[in-house]
């Protein structure tokens, strides 16, 4: 069967530390695979429906490994870029003791950054059901302008739309900055999943987080879907979403599994997201599928390799 999902945005060489601490004391690395919406299509993938998959990596060996890692995931090569006069893009992680990671990236004009528009051409849109997208190429020209594109396109040809913002502020000049862009995609988006940070970072007014969160619904998306971590997630969305089976709120509290690695949580959370929405499942059904593979994926090291696959995703739903 086609695709009719399609992903875009960065493919990068996660380096995951030996251990806990800070990076000048982190003693060695490991080289894992990674990049938000690549963990996206490789998680869609895993769960037995891969999408298309627009990136861009570098003519250089970490680019070929990561090409490598698409192909075996069987990701299509069809909108698998390779640019022969940039690097592959490094995000180095650091861990805390809770297991909580923060970002050192190596990023400047790095292949990634350079996805330029109208590559992903009308006619294939014209074929797919979802178009999903991060926020990290909002942060860098030409990447910007060719996602900006590419959403606004997907969106006047009936696709639905999703998007992360997927807030690194190291990679922005200033929070104003990333609110800025952000909120300039917001009118294509129809599903906009994001922090309770993030919503504040982005702006949106409330009391509360949910009040934040309807905010946003006034900005474009029908659908918000808010992660909180350990706390589970919370839905909501407009009647005009064409899930909504009488309800418009829900919220789940998640499992209760042993954490390894929370890196690439978010990132499964939204391919559980993404699977159960095209297959119309409400939304008490999609939140449930979503974090069963997002607590799937913080039992392992890893974003892209701690996936799971639909099989132990369902495990875990079960004992529910």
């Amino acid at each position: 069967m086609a695709p009719n999902v399609l992903v875009t945005g960065e493919t990068l060489i996660d380096m995951l530390p030996d251990g806990p601490g800070p990076l000048s004391r982190v003693g060695g690395f490991e080289r894992r695979p990674g990049g938000a919406p690549a963990n996206v299509a490789v998680g869609l993938a895993r769960l037995g429906a891969p999408p298309l998959f627009w990136t861009r990596v570098g003519a250089d060996p970490f680019g070929r490994y990561l090409e490598d890692v698409l192909r075996d995931e069987g990701i299509s090569e069809r909108y698998v870029e390779r640019d022969p006069d940039a690097k592959t893009t490094l995000a180095f992680v650091t861990h805390d003791e809770a297991g909580d990671r923060a970002f050192t990236f190596y990023r400047e004009g790095t292949a990634d950054t350079r996805l330029e528009p109208g590559r992903v051409g009308d006619d294939a849109l014209e074929g797919l059901e979802w178009v999903h997208a991060g926020g990290l190429a909002l942060a860098s020209e030409p990447a910007r302008s060719a996602t900006r594109d590419l959403l606004e396109r997907a969106a006047t040809r009936g696709c639905t739309v999703s998007f992360d913002p997927n807030a690194r502020p190291e990679l922005w000049e200033s929070e104003d900055a990333f609110a800025s862009e952000v909120r300039e995609v917001l009118p294509a988006v129809d599903v906009l999943k994001a922090t309770v940070e993030e919503l504040d970072a982005l702006g949106f007014a409330g009391d509360t987080a949910e009040e934040r969160a309807r905010d946003a619904l006034d900005c474009g998306p029908h659908t918000v879907l808010l992660t909180r971590g350990g706390e589970g997630a919370l839905a909501l969305a407009r009647r005009d979403a064409p899930w909504i089976d009488g309800t418009e709120r829900a919220t789940h509290a998640g499992f209760d599994v042993e954490v390894a690695d929370t890196t690439g949580a978010g990132d499964a959370f939204l391919a559980g997201a993404i699977d159960a929405l095209v297959r119309r499942e409400g939304l008490e059904g999609c939140l449930a599928f979503a974090n069963a593979v997002a607590a799937r994926a913080t039992t392992a090291a890893g974003a892209m390799t701690a996936l799971p696959d639909r099989a132990d995703a369902d495990a875990l739903l079960s004992e529910q």
